[in-house]
């Protein structure tokens, strides 16, 4: 039998604050999280849930493609562009004698909803994008004493699934035409994998950790390109109609290093430095399926002038950070509590509305037995100011049918979790 420790180091003070990472860069939403490989139990259920709440909103929209006269009668100012959103999570981890862990986690690390409607000035820009992923994923680890504590290696692997869908207004037309909309519906998947090592003395509660994830390969998007609402004579030949389409891109790699320490009994400090590849993710063009193979499937711009690009989804994303430190205490023998401060470098490079995002979380966690333990923790924070405006970058024009103006804005999150170990 393993010892066991249900103090506060043992909990990990960072668990109990997940509402305050459901809101960082990019399309980032729960993440990856292997906390819960560290728990001392020989067995353990974890699940958990965080709404997420963010209230981005534009104003000075402009329609900057003048041939369509979009802007005519249609608010531009206050337009909330952000929908809120739920995280699940649930992880399974099992001691495999006195020196193997493995969990087995489900995930939602990716996601977007922006939702501004068809009834605004940008709307050829976005009526609205939905965006949401699976991960299944399992993760194992080795220790063996070194010096005054134990050393880890850590190993897994984890499948991913990704769809969504955007529509925006193609054309601007009277109702008996069509509604003008288009639509793109997309799919795909592909694996992943994950390495790290960890140290930990638990005399002192300290563990530190580094874990590095792989890109996923979504090498296969599959999809339509729906255009039947929008008049054929618009376009002949590509409006009227509905395209099947294909792509490819990667969801991002990230290396996460992981700090903590015992500091006075009962007192925790923690704290976590996060890189992401985000800067992978630049326009995401989709072609005819019935090219594939004669054209290429890039970006069309001065370098690819070539292409059999229908339509894209452009982000222009560069790399993210994320900072986090704060403290944990056990106030008694049922119950902890924690703080944090986190901030998340913007990921926008222009076009969008990702600045940087500043959190304040804090949480408890009641434990009636040393089986069972209930945490409950909520965050508030600051989306910073900033606007979209359109860019040139390799010879071709991004964000050019509207540009808007935003103000700091703040999102609010709340999760709760249960955990049973035994």
């Amino acid at each position: 039998m393993r010892k066991k420790n249900f103090g506060l180091g043992a909990m990990t003070a960072a668990t109990l604050l997940a509402a305050t990472s459901a809101q960082a860069g990019g399309l980032e939403r729960g993440g990856y999280n292997i906390d819960l490989l560290f728990d001392p139990s020989d067995y353990v259920i974890d699940s958990s849930v965080t709404y997420v709440n963010p209230q981005r909103k534009l104003n000075n929209v402009r329609d900057t493609e003048s041939a369509d006269g979009i802007d005519t009668g249609r608010p531009s100012n206050g337009i909330r562009a952000t929908e809120g959103y739920w995280v699940p999570r649930i992880g399974f981890k099992a001691g495999l004698g006195e020196a193997v862990d493995c969990m087995f986690d489900y995930s939602q690390p990716w996601g977007a909803h922006l939702n501004q409607g068809r009834n605004w000035v940008g709307a050829n820009e976005n009526i609205e994008t939905k965006i949401k992923s699976n991960n299944y994923a399992t993760t194992c680890s080795y220790s063996f004493d070194m010096g005054p504590g134990q050393f880890r290696i850590i190993g897994g692997a984890f499948y991913q699934e990704l769809s969504g869908f955007q529509d925006r207004l193609a054309a601007d037309v009277p109702s008996f035409l069509g509604t003008g909309v288009g639509h793109l519906e997309m799919k795909g998947d592909g694996w992943g994998w994950r390495a790290g090592v960890a140290y930990e003395i638990e005399e002192y509660a300290l563990r530190t950790s580094l874990v590095y994830n792989s890109a996923v390969n979504l090498k296969d998007i599959t999809g339509t390109l729906d255009l039947t609402q929008v008049p054929d004579f618009i376009k002949p030949g590509y409006t009227g109609m509905t395209h099947s389409v294909y792509g490819s891109t990667s969801m991002p790699d990230s290396l996460e290093l992981k700090f903590q320490t015992g500091v006075a009994p009962g007192w925790l400090v923690f704290g976590s430095v996060k890189w992401t590849d985000w800067s992978q993710l630049q326009s995401l063009p989709f072609c005819a399926t019935a090219t594939k193979g004669a054209v290429s499937c890039v970006t069309k711009d001065a370098s690819n002038p070539v292409s059999g690009e229908l339509t894209s989804i452009d982000l222009l994303y560069r790399d993210g950070w994320t900072i986090s430190g704060g403290a944990g205490h056990k106030f008694n023998e049922q119950w902890s509590g924690a703080a944090s401060l986190t901030w998340d470098r913007g990921v926008s490079t222009g076009i969008g509305t990702h600045t940087d995002t500043w959190t304040l979380g804090a949480g408890v966690a009641y434990t009636p037995t040393e089986n069972i333990e209930l945490r409950l923790s909520g965050a508030l924070g600051l989306l910073t100011s900033g606007s979209s405006r359109e860019i040139v970058k390799d010879g071709r024009a991004y964000g050019q049918r509207a540009s808007y103006d935003f103000d700091n804005d703040l999102v609010s999150a709340i999760s709760t979790s249960l955990k049973v170990k035994f």
